[in-house]
């Protein structure tokens, strides 16, 4: 089994609560990809169409701050844009969690 497909089968609450909301082209129309391979890593989630990482972050992520910088730094390097939510402001407010990734989506 690839790590994206074991890691689409292990989403964790935050990530399931937010892929019901935009699977489907749910969020406005856009395309969103779970647990997509973009080489050397695999994001949470994409929109490749206006190059959005969606990235949902569990408390180990609080020990791995500097990990996450580089991420972020290569994957902006890239032409993408990345947006980071914790797990807690997914599962409290994910309505909030959408319009912020929709205003991000249609910047373009």
């Amino acid at each position: 089994m690839s790590r994206a497909k074991h890691l689409r089968s292990t989403m964790t609450d935050a990530e399931r609560l937010l892929w019901r909301h935009v699977r489907s082209r749910g969020l406005d129309g856009y395309k969103i990809r779970r647990q997509h391979p973009l080489e050397p890593y695999i994001v949470d989630f994409v929109c490749l169409e206006q190059r959005v990482v969606i990235e949902i972050d569990g408390g180990q992520h609080a020990r791995a701050a500097t990990a996450d910088a580089e991420r972020t730094k290569a994957l902006e390097a890239r032409g993408f844009r990345v947006l980071r939510f914790w797990n807690h402001e997914v599962l409290a407010n994910v309505d909030g969690v959408l319009a912020v990734l929709l205003e991000e989506l249609k910047r373009g």
